[in-house]
This record gives structure tokens, sequence and C-alpha cells, in this order.
């Protein structure tokens, strides 16, 4: 079979065996095509049936999670872990508590973090977790009991050379910190590796909260300067306003960038001067409230609901870092006329794959997730190796390793793109350069 129909095969069986899950469909679909030029090359992997070996997760559980609210009720929320694969490392991903958590949102996402954290260098499988559970308006005590009861179940899954969870959207080191107190508990033993993201009193690196903002931004420098060019003077949408783009922000404003926006779920902000970054701060981290707020600080500033119109503001980079399928054709085809030439995706798969390819048809260069939002994956592995060795790096320590990772990512992308003969389609890089390391383990380690 040639490697084409092999490939069409390959994602009908997927979307048979897993009926109705969109999220997963167009991410295996996403990289399932990139990779027909390398499956030419070598038909031993057809061979070896790897792509039905990879799109098939080694493990997958969801458990109830029952818990009692401040007055009282009881709730039962569903959470689930998947184990992608393990080829390479012990699997290795977030947990997201948010309703829109289900069977599709978790295997998509498991699927890319297995690409994500073979593009690191580093030995990481690929896995993802969550739940539905929504702690916006939530107690701290609620929280604190909800993440206890989730702990209660995911104990048995987990290990600091079997699967190491992280924080994601609406887990971040509180969250960490409670489960990570639960799991000590019930093993009777200080075993600091089997989380990450952890507070730094009890093994959290330092860096790690700014990891994926600055990542997203080292890997986006690098494609600038491939186009000859730097972020001095440059106007930049970021959408979002959590712990990616906040750090995002910081981190483009120190290379000279203007940012004019951010986003929450209600809507945009719109400050032609530049993000006031520290208002956005104190909103966001401090006070937990909308951004519509930051006019209180900024009345001169525009505010404008609907978060997917961010990308109607005139700029010359986009970064999305909110949540997947943020931007799509309609948004892409607003920025292409506006003269957007940089877009690199904060968020996990936030641009919709019609999006993508109206962007590479009119020669925008996009960073794709898995390699350009790899910075926080890569710090958590970072702070699995300070966990082993039982010390603690310095900020600027975690910051340099963190440059190096995100560079040598940005570097194996643009080499295996120049090596199918399309030189800017990261995007295709970075699918196969991932892919290799995870296909090439899998072939070596036989068929299990």
């Amino acid at each position: 079979m040639d490697a084409e129909n092999y490939v069409k095969k390959v994602l009908e069986d997927v979307k048979k065996r897993n009926p109705g899950e969109a999220e997963f469909h167009n991410a295996v679909d996403e990289v399932l095509h990139s990779l027909i030029p390398v499956l030419e090359k070598r038909p031993e992997l057809i061979k070896a049936s790897i792509l039905e070996r990879i799109v098939e997760p080694e493990r997958m559980v969801y458990f109830r999670i029952p818990w009692m609210d401040d007055a009282g009720k009881i709730h039962v929320n569903r959470g689930y872990r998947i184990q992608f694969n393990g080829a390479l490392g012990p699997y290795k991903g977030g947990i997201r508590f948010h309703p829109t958590v289900n069977n599709s949102i978790i295997k998509f996402l498991g699927f890319e973090q297995l690409f994500k954290n073979a593009l690191t260098g580093l030995p990481m499988g690929g896995g993802k977790g969550g739940c539905d559970f929504d702690p916006k308006g939530k107690s701290d005590a609620e929280i604190m009991r909800f993440c206890q009861s989730f702990m209660a179940e995911l104990y048995k899954y987990l290990g600091p050379d079997v699967d190491v969870p992280a924080g994601d959207i609406g887990v971040g080191a509180r969250e960490v910190g409670y489960m990570y107190g639960m799991y000590r508990k019930i093993v009777t033993a200080s075993s600091q590796g089997v989380l990450t993201g952890k507070p730094l009193a009890f093994g959290g690196s330092l860096g790690r909260t700014q990891a994926t903002g600055y990542g997203l931004l080292y890997f986006t420098n690098e494609m600038l300067k491939d186009k000859g060019t730097t972020f001095e003077g440059k106007i930049v949408s970021v959408s979002g306003s959590g712990n990616v783009a906040i750090y995002a922000i910081e981190k483009a404003q120190q290379f000279g960038a203007k940012v004019v926006t951010c986003s929450d779920s209600g809507g945009y902000v719109y400050d032609e001067e530049g993000i006031d970054l520290a208002v956005v701060k104190q909103l966001k981290i401090t006070e937990a409230r909308r951004i519509k707020d930051y006019l209180q600080y900024r009345p001169n500033a525009k505010y404008v609901e609907g978060s997917m119109k961010v990308w109607e503001v005139k700029c010359d980079v986009a970064l999305p870092c909110a949540t997947q399928n943020e931007l799509d054709l309609a948004s892409a085809e607003i920025l292409i006329q506006n003269g957007v030439k940089f877009v690199a995706e904060g968020a996990n798969m936030p641009t919709t794959l019609d999006a993508i390819a109206a962007f590479q048809k009119a020669g925008v260069y996009f960073g794709p997730a898995k390699a350009a939002n790899a910075g926080g994956v890569s710090c958590s592995g970072l702070e699995m190796t300070q966990n082993a060795m039982r010390l603690s790096w310095t900020a600027e320590e975690v910051d340099e390793k963190l440059q190096v990772i995100m560079k040598n990512i940005f570097a194996a992308a643009k080499s295996t793109a120049k090596e199918i003969g399309d030189n800017d389609n990261l995007l295709a890089g970075a699918n196969i350069a991932g892919f290799l390391k995870v296909a090439d383990a899998m072939v070596k380690q036989g068929v299990i």
C-alpha cells in the first residue's frame, strides 16, 4: 500500500473507532497527512503498522469524582487520564479542569503532547488528563476537597517513572499542591517527582510559571530571525490572559514589541499605547477579575465583547494563547488582510486546520503549538530532573536551558521542513521530527 492510501485508511479507521470525537479527528488528520513524505521514504514503517499503533492510546481511564461543596451538597464529576505512548519515557502531560473536558479533548491533547514531548529531546512520553469540573466561583476549600477526591483515584496510575502529570487550564500551583498532598498521604512517601508545576516549597522549579509564555517567544524569535527581522517595534496581538498570555506579553515587551491586545472568554481589550501588564497581572493573578475591568485603570483602551474578535486588530505577529480552535478561517482571513506576517501558537491547537491552510497559502510564517508552546512541558521535564537529583537550579539556569531547548526545537522543525522541500512548513517539520523519534523508539522496542 502506498503512503497516501495508508494514511487515508488509518484516518478512516480512527473516525470509525472514535465516533463523534471531532477534536481528536482533527489532531490526527493534521499530523498524519504531513507524514506522507517520510512514509514514502521509509516503507518499513508502513509494514510495521506504525500509524495504527501510534494513534491508539496505550491506556485510558475515566472515573467518577464525588465531592462536597461548602453547603454540604454532593456533586459528581468525571475524571480522565490518558497514557498515550510511553516509548520515550514516563507519560507526561497536564491536567485540565474545565466544563468542556471529554473523551475527544483528552485524546486530542494526549496525541499532541506525544509529539511535543518528543521534540523537547527530554525522556518523556505523551499523556494528558482532566475533569469536567469548573473551578470558577469555587471556594478554596471546595477546590481542595475536589482535588483530594480526584487524586484518591488517579494516584493508582501515577509514579515518577510511570506517569507524571502537571497543570493545564484551571490547574495551577495551588491545585497541584493539593493533589500532591493527597498523593503523599495515600502512598506514604515523599515522591516529589510524581507531579510537576508544584509550589517552590516542595520541589517546584523556578521559571515554571513563565515557561510556556517565555518559550513561545523564544521560538517565535527564532522565526523572526529566520526571516531577517526582530521583535523590535513589531505590533503583537495576543489572545488570552492566563499564565501563557501574561508571560508571552512580558517577554514580547522585553524584546521591544508593542503588545496591543489580550482577552478572556467575554471579550478583548485593545490598548493602542501598549498593554499595561501590571494591570493585567493585578486583574487576573491577584484579583481573579474579568479583562473588561482593564478599562477602569486604562480608560483610553477599548473593550470589545466576543473573545474571537481579538483577531480583527491589525498586527505584525499574532499569538493565540487562549484555547483550542479559537482562531478560525474567518479570523485568519482578517489577519491576512491586515498584513500579519507571523503566527505562533501558545495554546494547544488554537488554530483550525482551514485557518492554518490559509496562513500557509498566504505566505504567513506559522509556528505550530507542538513546537512553539513546548516551553511549559520542557520546564516540567527540567523540574523532574531537579527532583530526581534532589536539588534546585536558579531561575537563570532554568531559563538558559529553556532557551536552548526552544532553539533546538525550531532548528529541528526547520531542518526537517527543508528535507521535505518545504522550507517554511514548520508544521510538517515539527510533526515529522517528533513522529520519527517516537516511531523509531517503538520499532526498536518491538510489537508491544
